[in-house]
């Protein structure tokens, strides 16, 4: 048979863009991506063509006031269509190199390009003249988001930190570099990872959060947070190298009371921490002295700072080192039924939770004759004070079923104890002897 009569192979199916990667307007890969305020990303070329023609001053899409002023460059996406052309053999005039067009997107490039060169005067000078441009406007905030700020900042703190030769740099450098990414923050999760998979630059910020003014303090513990918190969702982050001096450098920053942000902030950090690295990151806090500083914190704290600062102390009560902590605390119990019910329901199941795992029995109690004689006088401590009305109360006014089912479980166990102590009828911590379970009146 003739070769011109062989069926021929069909050539095979070209990858097609995903629908993210194509105009709204064209239906065509984009080449210059740019994003509108409505939360819509067009190419240039179309969505400028459009605004130009007939005097259009709306999204095509939202049908929302659009400018051509207000359009601002997705760093972020003409990525991934690099990257994703890269890998499917395409065009390569697609996504052709523009160079910087603001001022905002020429500092962004100088920091990427100093980082590559590995020169930290260079980057810090760079992240000065960020800093400068972010100040300037809340426009400019925007405009180095769009360019990629955070993340070129993180990955330039991460890589100086990394570097062997770092203890030559010079603290202002890094520093620098710090402030900056503090201010151009909230993060995305690209810089956090940047950030936070590096063991250096997380010792860094724990040394910055530890010591130094406190705006430089309140710009550590917040990426800090941010690094804890991506943590806790499994993105590849192990703090583990860290984890010790983690735990003491948030205490630390709540027992110096540097300002309501910062404590506020390692309160939800120390809560991320705990359940990310579960009960060894709670023992790790607990050790730190976690419990007696919030229970303290507790006594005369605001709504949003009696929340956040519930959360973590529940957290760490997850670990048999956090709740002997807590039954040694003459505070603890106490100040734990004063919050219920006088902060908000979610404070109130905290509490309960918290409560519930003070005096529930737990394997080191079987082993622990100390521990077991603390958690009988925790409920002991706990019916003085007026526990038992308070639960009652819950029960009867109607809550969650788990919530229930928690104070359900509390209730049996000091039930068990009804009669054999008088309940204190006063939530006046004036007559606390501390290191004892004993209340005056």
């Amino acid at each position: 048979m003739s070769s011109s009569l062989q069926p021929r192979t069909p050539p095979p199916t070209k990858e097609e863009p995903p629908p993210e990667f194509l105009c709204p307007i064209t239906l065509d890969l984009m080449r210059d991506p740019v994003a509108a305020p409505t939360g819509i990303t067009y190419d240039r070329a179309a969505i400028s063509s459009w605004l130009l023609s007939g005097g259009q001053r709306t999204c095509p899409v939202t049908h929302g006031d659009l400018r051509a002023a207000d359009l601002v460059p997705n760093h972020t996406l003409r990525r991934l269509i690099h990257d994703w052309c890269a890998a499917n053999h395409h065009a390569p005039r697609v996504v052709e190199r523009v160079p910087p067009a603001t001022p905002e997107e020429a500092a962004v490039a100088d920091v990427e390009a100093a980082a590559r060169a590995g020169d930290a005067e260079r980057c810090a000078a760079a992240a000065r003249w960020v800093q400068r441009l972010a100040r300037l406007t809340e426009q400019n905030r925007l405009l180095l988001a769009s360019a990629g700020a955070a993340r070129a900042l993180a990955v330039a703190f991460a890589s100086f930190a990394d570097d062997d030769a770092a203890a030559g740099i010079g603290g202002d450098a890094l520093d620098d570099v710090l402030a900056t990414l503090a201010l151009v923050a909230p993060m995305d999760e690209e810089a956090v990872v940047a950030v936070g998979s590096s063991r250096a630059s997380v010792a860094r910020l724990v040394a910055a959060a530890a010591n130094g003014g406190r705006q430089r303090r309140l710009q550590a513990v917040v990426m800090i947070r941010q690094v804890v918190s991506l943590s806790f969702h499994r993105y590849g982050i192990d703090l583990s190298a860290n984890a010790d001096a983690i735990a003491q450098v948030l205490v630390k920053a709540i027992r110096d009371a540097v300002c309501p942000q910062v404590t506020r902030t390692c309160l939800v950090a120390a809560y991320h921490l705990s359940y990310a690295g579960g009960e060894g990151a709670a023992a790790r806090l607990a050790a730190a002295g976690l419990v007696p500083v919030v229970v303290e914190l507790l006594v005369d704290a605001d709504r949003g700072t009696a929340e956040k600062a519930l959360a973590a102390l529940d957290a760490a009560l997850a670990s048999g080192a956090g709740r002997a902590c807590a039954r040694a605390d003459a505070l603890a119990v106490p100040v734990l039924v004063k919050k219920m019910f006088s902060v908000s329901d979610a404070a109130t199941e905290l509490v309960l939770s918290a409560l519930l795992r003070i005096c529930k029995k737990w394997p080191e109690d079987a082993e622990d004759n100390a521990a077991a004689k603390g958690r009988r006088l925790a409920i002991i401590e706990a019916l003085q004070v007026g526990a038992l009305q308070k639960v009652l109360l819950l029960i009867q006014a109607g809550c969650r079923d788990e919530t229930k089912e928690k104070a359900t479980d509390l209730l049996r166990l000091m039930v068990r104890y009804q009669g054999k102590v008088e309940c204190v009828d006063t939530m006046d911590f004036r007559g606390l002897k501390r290191g004892t379970t004993v209340l005056t009146t």
